[in-house]
């Protein structure tokens, strides 16, 4: 999708500034992270008995093992995209909303496994609450009114000072959300065309509401290849395949609302022309990751590494990572799934590369962060 007339003259004006300088450092672009979405950017908001249903046991081994050598209530073996976004600005691992102890002056991490874009009530109305996380997009919404109102910054209109002090050094990272409001309807009466149009608005609502509080500069995931994930691989008849090898009617459900997302983007752009607003593409980088797997040393595109050896694609839905019935492969490096719905380590490292380095964000964020470097 096409940038927008202003959003397009910007990142020109933004490339001619592109150089390398010592200060990089010092001089960071943001000084702090504000993070939304599910578990795929969740640095440790879900307890273990919260999470997503069949993946209880994040509080165990050999969740963390990679690189923090102990659970941290993130969904990998290591760390995700937010983190790996965190280093490259030179900024703290975002702590957790839920825990009240951490220091929160580089930002705090809202993202919730499990979550949903569309509203819990919902999920009620239409009988589908068992093992349904109750905390959706507009739960963390409210929690960050929250810590806004302790900032003082109740929208740019009614407190400007307030909230510019918050926004203007501030990245705002909306990881994706929306896959599990699919997930939880699947077998039920519910259409996914409806998840779609529900899911949809209310992300489009919530990237308004942020703007409107006075966010400046933002980063909104698409949803990834959901075809690819390994329970849905599991699940799904193998004649069901598109040219990736995963699940066909999956990756096409997401495509389809990511086009419709990026359309929203484009809107709310041309809505708020002084804000940058930039769509990270998880679907094709996930998609280009798969095509040039052996370049990137993944030996093992649909098998997890940790479940339940034996079972087809190791894993078994009844002996998910982490439980005692399960065990981890030797080498996560070499695999692109972890437990069966989320990614190791070395592929959130892959996928956060694609979006600092590679072209996968529209307009390219690489570029965002160093004019911002320059600019304040």
């Amino acid at each position: 999708m096409p940038p927008s007339t202003t959003t397009f003259v910007a990142t020109t004006t933004i490339l001619l500034l592109l150089t390398t300088t010592a200060s990089t450092a010092t001089r960071r672009p943001f000084n702090k992270i504000y993070a939304f979405g599910d578990s795929y950017t969740d640095t440790g908001n879900t307890a273990s008995n919260s999470g997503p249903n069949a993946f209880t046991y994040v509080s165990n081994p050999p969740y963390g093992t990679t690189f923090f050598h102990h659970p941290t209530n993130r969904y990998s073996d290591g760390r995700l995209v937010i983190d790996f976004v965190a280093e490259s600005l030179s900024l703290p691992y975002l702590p957790p909303y839920h825990n009240p102890k951490a220091d929160t002056s580089y930002g705090v991490n809202y993202a919730v496994a499990g979550s949903t874009a569309i509203p819990y009530s919902f999920f009620v109305k239409n009988n589908l609450t068992l093992d349904i996380q109750r905390q959706s997009l507009q739960t963390q919404l409210a929690w960050f009114n929250k810590d806004l109102e302790g900032q003082k910054c109740k929208s740019a209109k009614l407190t400007p000072n307030e909230c510019k002090a918050v926004f203007d050094n501030a990245l705002i990272w909306v990881g994706e959300i929306g896959a599990n409001d699919y997930a939880y309807t699947v077998g039920s009466n519910v259409e996914s065309k409806t998840i779609q149009q529900l899911s949809i608005r209310s992300v489009n609502g919530f990237l308004e509401a942020l703007l409107d509080k006075g966010a400046k500069y933002m980063v909104v995931e698409g949803l990834p290849t959901t075809g690819c994930l390994t329970l849905s691989m599991s699940l799904a008849s193998e004649s069901d395949r598109d040219d990736m090898g995963c699940v066909g009617s999956l990756n096409k459900q997401s495509y389809d609302h990511n086009t419709i997302l990026q359309t929203k983007i484009r809107d709310l752009r041309q809505k708020y022309p002084e804000t940058v607003i930039i769509y990270a593409d998880y679907w094709n980088a996930y998609r280009s990751i798969i095509k040039n797997a052996p370049k990137l040393g993944f030996k093992e595109l649909y098998n997890v590494c940790c479940g339940s050896s034996g079972a087809p694609y190791n894993f078994d839905v009844l002996a998910t990572c982490g439980s005692q019935s399960a065990s981890s492969c030797s080498n996560p490096s070499q695999y692109i799934n972890w437990d069966g719905v989320h990614l190791t380590e070395a592929m959130y490292k892959v996928v956060a590369d694609s979006f600092l380095k590679g072209g996968f964000t529209h307009p390219p964020l690489g570029s965002l962060f160093s004019s911002k470097q320059y600019s304040g």
